[in-house]
């Protein structure tokens, strides 16, 4: 049982925060202002989901425990694509 009952959206968003993230750190990423615009979007999606208002979402450690279960998600996809 995961300590936090993340919902389904926010955890996607925040997996494809991390990919572009990831493909704008890469050497001569290409279009870049894209990238940024995304990684705008999305910060802004993960920052206002209602999830942060319940109990769960008020502690501190629940955005570190998203940011991790969504960097150990896709990490699991890359070694099975």
């Amino acid at each position: 049982m995961e300590p936090f009952p993340f919902p389904d959206d926010l955890v996607q968003a925040q997996r494809a925060w991390h990919a572009a993230y990831r493909e704008l750190a890469a050497p001569r990423p290409r279009h870049t202002t894209a990238l940024r615009r995304r990684l705008l979007v999305l910060s802004v999606r993960i920052q206002w989901h209602p999830f942060w208002s319940t109990p769960g979402g008020r502690v501190p450690a629940a955005r570190v425990e998203l940011r991790r279960l969504a960097r150990r998600q896709g990490q699991l996809e890359a070694r099975t694509a």
